[in-house]
């Protein structure tokens, strides 16, 4: 039986001074996480085990990514991140400092239902 994806949530996350991927990868996926709320567990009693959830994040050094410190951010399902080359660095040309800007998309899928 194969899955059927049920939700994809979209976040945007930064990190101004550090230049930490992860961070702004963790942020992505937190404000992805603030446009969703799914009632379908409580009403259908399915288990969130059921659910298995997809992330991938954005980022241009896809490498400088702890793909799995973010599983962590992930409250819910079997979760996988994924980190891809994406995203924005913006350099202030007066300093040289990196904001560092990730994108996340976030997709829950569950096993076809009758």
């Amino acid at each position: 039986m194969s899955d059927q994806r049920f939700i994809i949530e979209m976040g945007m996350g930064n990190d101004l001074y550090g230049q930490d991927y992860t961070k702004a990868a963790g942020r992505a996926i937190e404000d992805a996480l603030r446009h969703s709320s799914i009632p379908l567990f409580e009403a259908t009693g399915l288990s969130h085990d059921a659910m298995r959830v997809e992330v991938t994040v954005g980022v241009q050094d896809p490498d400088a990514v702890d793909c799995d410190a973010l599983v962590s951010k992930l409250p819910r399902g079997r979760a996988h991140v994924r980190a891809v080359k994406g995203g924005l660095n913006v350099v202030n040309p007066d300093n040289g400092n990196v904001i560092v800007v990730a994108a996340a998309s976030v997709e829950a899928f569950l096993p076809k239902q009758a």
